[in-house]
This record gives C-alpha cells, sequence and structure tokens, in this order.
C-alpha cells in the first residue's frame, strides 16, 4: 500500500494509519476523468482491506481546486445509453468511498463543482478552506448531476436547499456551506490539512469496529425509521460481541484510557 504509484493521485499514509489522497490534475484543475475515477477505484478496493490505513483525507492538488468537475471535453459524444453508463461508473466508484467502512474526510480546498462537490459528498464528513466554492453546475450545460448529487445533497442539506442549489447551479462559499450543514468545519487554507487530520484523529482513536458500525448504521439514516432501528438494533448487537466492547467498559470503571485493538 505505502508504495502504491498512479498517474493522477498522490498517496501518503502517515503513521498514524492517517492516508491523505491527493488528485493530481492541477492544470485540468484536478477534473475527473476516467483515469481518475479508474484509480480511485482502485486504491480504495485496496485500502478497505489494509490494516495500515485507519482514516482517509481526499484532497485536491494545488491552491485553486479540490476537483473542479467532470473533464467536460468527454461529454460531447455522449448518448443515452453511454451517459446513462457514464453516470453509472462515478457513482459505482463513489459508493465505494462511501461504504470503505473507515472514516474519509473531505478537505476542500478550493473549487468544487459538479463531480468535485458530488466526490466530497460521498465522504463521511466535508472540511473546506475559506476560499472553496461549491456548485451543482449541471443545468448549465443540459444535464443535470450524474454522480449522485440529486441524491446525496438533499439527504444532507434537506430538499429545500437541494433543489434550488442544483435547478439554478448556483455556486456558493465556504460559510455558506457550513451554514447549510454541506461542510463540518471551515478553516484558513493554512490550516486545512491539519484540521483534517486532527478530526480524522480524533476518529480513529476510539474502537475500529464501533466505528465502522456506526457508519453502517448512518447509512440506514435514509431508509424508513423502523428500518433503520431494526438496523441499528442488529449491529448495536454486534458490537456487545467484540472485546474492544468490553475493554471500552472496563476502562471506563477503571478510569483508565481504553486500548482498542479493534476485534
Amino acid at each position: 500500500m505505502l508504495f502504491m504509484v498512479y498517474s493522477t493521485l498522490l498517496i501518503d499514509v502517515d503513521s498514524d494509519g492517517i492516508a491523505i489522497v491527493t488528485i493530481d490534475r492541477p492544470s485540468k484543475l484536478n477534473a475527473l476523468n476516467a483515469e481518475v475515477l479508474s484509480e480511485l477505484d482502485d486504491w480504495f478496493v485496496i485500502a478497505r482491506d489494509d490494516s495500515a490505513v485507519r482514516g482517509v483525507i481526499i484532497t485536491g492538488s494545488g491552491p485553486k481546486s479540490f476537483v473542479a468537475g467532470a473533464d467536460i471535453a468527454k461529454f460531447k459524444d455522449l448518448s443515452r445509453e453511454t451517459g446513462k453508463g457514464f453516470a453509472e461508473k462515478g457513482q459505482a466508484v463513489f459508493n465505494r468511498i462511501e461504504n470503505l467502512g473507515k472514516p474519509v474526510i473531505a478537505a476542500v480546498n478550493g473549487f468544487a463543482l459538479g463531480g468535485g462537490c458530488e466526490l466530497a459528498l460521498a465522504c463521511h464528513l466535508r472540511v473546506a478552506s475559506d476560499n472553496a466554492r461549491f456548485a451543482q453546475p449541471e443545468v448549465n450545460l443540459g444535464i443535470l448531476p450524474g454522480y449522485g448529487g440529486t441524491q446525496r445533497l438533499p439527504r444532507l442539506v434537506g430538499k429545500g436547499i437541494a433543489t434550488e442549489l442544483i435547478l439554478t447551479g448556483a455556486m456558493i462559499s465556504a460559510e455558506r456551506a457550513h451554514e447549510i450543514g454541506l461542510v463540518n468545519h471551515v478553516f484558513p487554507p493554512e490550516g486545512l490539512l491539519e484540521g483534517a487530520k486532527k478530526l480524522v484523529a480524533s476518529i480513529i482513536s476510539k474502537a475500529p469496529i464501533a466505528v465502522a458500525l456506526s457508519l453502517e448504521a448512518l447509512g440506514g439514516s435514509d431508509t424508513p425509521l423502523a428500518d433503520g432501528l431494526r438496523l441499528e438494533a442488529e449491529l448495536f448487537g454486534q458490537a456487545c460481541a467484540t472485546a474492544d466492547f468490553q475493554e471500552g467498559v472496563d476502562a471506563f470503571l477503571e478510569k483508565r484510557k481504553a486500548d482498542f485493538k479493534g476485534k
């Protein structure tokens, strides 16, 4: 894992297990193309089962852009069928990110437009530099978001706000994104990665199985309440069967820091 080399991604995994995945196409404002999606898919398959990776931060190369959408030059020849396949490919990659079972944080360091905003939405948490900008501007091209924007955005910020953003294609600031719940924290540009690292570190200090089960349970928040509650109870029971649960209770009663092993 530590020595994987990609054409469009820079990968760095520190000694604490925090991986920084940098999309590295600064001359194209880190726009998504088939190669970026393929390499993201490949890396997240590996990261899922690699114990050296405990949490992930996704960011963009350079000071201007997180990901400025998809590569629009590739849109020109899309048809009904190829367009459907194009959307399904991106959705599959972003689903893999969302279902990693480990915390994934988007560190948005500039423009997060179209597919870039959708990539951020597929992450579990989002932090942004104060110069970041977010938009789903697909209507300006005569299309709609295809990598999950019409589904994840309303679940995160509410249907009314999401509808306005998608139908107008309006660009919003990091401050506004924070106000509507799209972004969890806003930092000055020079403090963005450090802020993201602290957030990941606070999560991976907890019981790994409990974190993974919590992420799975949170996925059920999009289902009917009764279904979500059944899922929560099942996962709660699974957590109670772990050694980490016993360690957490013992540490609390003994007034010491828990030593979680992920078992």
